[in-house]
């Protein structure tokens, strides 16, 4: 077993797990609501299992497991439905917060909330209605996924989790029990009443526009506001509601998207465990402890957890306690520590394998591999923007009231090779993670679950960091990030392909080709409306709903697809940062107890760093492409 580094573990892992385990002293009604966890976890653990058991069979039997790539495609789902119910239990479905807080007083923002859940459970129980008549329609095909089992038990689960949406988003509108119960069935049942009877008649957009603004002014669960726009305009054609249901059921099935929660596994256990201090010992000692060495490796560290992790606001959960004080103690101002570590922890999403770079592999429909290496160049190029023309490398002015700065530590070949076999198996993981799919050894989900399973035995045995409780937390705190946002996903798909079948983007094409003369020209206003953007949407809804639309428009101007999902994801880092979507800055705000217009002084130069470092990768199509084009021909 590997001795523990010295020092302090991680003062922020018990206090970010907190909220996703379950009290033992909960009363045994309260441990029996939490199925949905238990069921999301079990989905979980069968789908790192069931490729794993894949990878043992072929060499030894000459065939796997029957229809596995379709029992996990499956299982995905359960994960994705449960998850999401956990995820609203636990509040944490993705909003873009309130904007009516800061127009009305203390004394409503009772109303605004009872506005914002009592109209998400409306919507959940039209899709409620929408999901339990494409079952129906499954029914009657009458397929099978394995063993026997007909395939829409599993898809059941589609109009049972919008219903239990409902019912718990509706429950919210009230404080008295009473209340909260009649709100509870009456939101849901209205919805799905309203679904059954209008289903399939031409409705007005108008109104439905105006419900859905006020809905997202109110601070809304994204899902809701994307849900119902995609109902809206489905009923403003009276098309069929059920086609909303079978995008969130084709999204939630896709063969590639079982690599996002394995992942996520692996990066949550690194995150939960002692991993970030090993490789925090590592940098230092490569970069020593002065101010630029620890400058350095924070910057360095953060990206590559982000990667792991699969959100940047794990990362400053997880490292922001531990990095914020060994800036200070080298002497870095604590504005300018928290705009690093903030900022730094948005670029992971360019290196592998972030669920964002995966997301993108999916829509765009390119190999995920390409995609793992097409990042690794742009993202070194993020991180040299960010800390010169950022400005993070400067030194400053410490800060008068901060921690004497301690005499700097030079780097140190004989503390890194101790640092180095102290975090041996955590240097591993990215060659497990990219080594087997790049290798052709193993499938995008075989991948996947090599790395959970790497990163579980790891932790699990050679540190004996993680035991059985800590395992069950990091697999349900996995399922309620995952299901909060296939959620948006699947919505927002719905959406895309309205806008599809509509004719926008060749509409896009037209247009453009049109007003914009040049490929250069058009670079740099893919980068400004990419930036912009990004700051208005979450970044899960902007990958599927803006790459089928803008995807088009650069292949016309040349642009190859792998190229232009880079560029599209470095925009997509400006959005960490920038308010109302800028989720990194109340992370921040959270995790240091700082003013939000505090951080978002300390990020302003990382916002110019990484616009500028999207322009220079835009410009230099071989940044993105010339390593896959290299590895291909080799």
């Amino acid at each position: 077993m590997d001795a523990p580094l010295a020092g302090p573990m991680l003062p922020s892992t018990a206090a970010s797990t907190a909220a996703f385990a379950a009290p033992a002293t909960a009363p045994r009604w309260r441990q029996a609501a939490r199925f949905d966890d238990a069921l999301a976890a079990l989905a979980l653990g069968l789908m790192m299992l069931i490729p794993l058991a894949e990878i043992a069979m072929r060499p030894l039997l000459g065939r796997g497991v029957e229809n596995a790539s379709v029992l996990v495609q499956h299982l995905g789902l359960l994960l994705a439905m449960f998850g999401a119910v956990a995820a609203e239990r636990n509040g944490h479905l993705t909003t873009l917060g309130s904007s009516l807080d800061k127009l009305f007083g203390p004394g409503l923002q009772a109303g605004i909330k009872a506005i914002a859940q009592g109209s998400a459970a409306l919507v959940s129980g039209v899709l409620a209605v929408a999901s339990a008549r494409f079952v129906a329609s499954e029914m009657e095909a009458g397929q099978g996924l394995a063993y026997g089992l007909p395939v829409w038990w599993v898809q059941a689960a589609m109009p049972l989790g919008f219903a239990l949406l409902g019912l718990r988003l509706g429950s919210r509108c009230a404080s008295a029990a009473w209340a909260r119960t009649a709100w509870a069935l009456a939101l849901p049942v209205a919805g799905a009443a309203a679904a059954w009877r209008l289903d399939g008649a031409a409705l007005p957009l108008l109104p439905a526009g105006a419900a859905l603004l006020l809905m997202l002014l109110a601070g809304a669960p994204i899902f809701a506001v994307l849900g119902g726009l995609a109902l809206a305009l489905f009923a403003s054609d009276a098309l069929p509601l059920a086609s909303i249901a079978l995008s969130h059921y084709q999204i939630t099935v896709n063969p590639s998207l079982p690599a996002l929660p394995l992942f996520t596994l692996a990066g949550l256990v690194f995150a939960r465990t002692g991993a970030a201090q090993r490789l925090s010992q590592l940098f230092l000692a490569l970069f020593g402890g002065a101010v630029r060495g620890t400058v350095l490796a924070a910057a360095v560290l953060c990206s590559i957890f982000t990667a792991f992790t699969g959100g940047s606001g794990v990362t400053i959960l997880a490292l922001g306690g531990l990095l914020l004080p060994l800036l200070r103690r080298a002497g870095y101002p604590e504005q300018r520590g928290i705009g690093l570590v903030t900022s730094a922890s948005a670029l992971g999403v360019l290196l592998a394998p972030s669920v964002p770079l995966i997301m993108v592999a999916v829509i765009a429909r390119v190999p995920i591999k390409d995609m793992f290496l097409a990042g690794l160049l742009p993202a070194a190029v993020m991180v040299a923007c960010l800390l010169l023309v950022g400005g993070y490398l400067r030194n400053g002015r410490a800060d008068p009231a901060g921690p004497v700065a301690a005499p700097p530590a030079r780097a140190d070949l004989g503390r890194a090779r101790a640092a180095a076999w102290a975090a041996k198996w955590e240097i591993l993981a990215p060659l497990v993670a990219i080594g087997s799919l790049v290798g052709g050894f193993a499938t995008p989900t075989e991948s996947a679950a090599l790395t959970a399973a790497y990163a579980i035995a790891t932790q699990a045995f050679a540190h004996r960091e993680l035991g059985w409780r800590a395992l069950g937390r990091c697999l349900v705190e996995c399922a309620q990030v995952i299901g909060g946002v296939m959620l948006i996903l699947g919505m927002a798909l719905a959406l895309t392909n309205y806008l599809v079948d509509a004719g926008i983007p060749d509409a896009a094409i037209e247009w453009t080709r049109g007003v914009v003369p040049n490929r250069f020209v058009f670079l740099l206003g893919l980068c400004v409306f990419l930036c912009v953007a990004a700051a208005l949407m979450e970044i899960f809804a902007a990958i599927v709903v803006l790459v089928p639309l803008l995807l088009p428009v650069a292949r016309s101007y040349g642009m190859d697809p792998v190229h232009f999902g880079i560029v599209f994801l470095a925009a997509m880092e400006l959005g960490f940062l920038c308010p109302p979507a800028g989720m990194n800055i109340y992370f921040a705000s959270a995790m240091f107890g700082k003013p939000m217009r505090y951080v978002a002084a300390a990020v302003l130069p990382a916002v110019a760093a990484i616009f500028i470092g999207t322009l220079l990768i835009a410009v230099v199509p071989m940044l993105a492409t010339g390593l896959p084009t290299w590895l291909a021909g080799a």
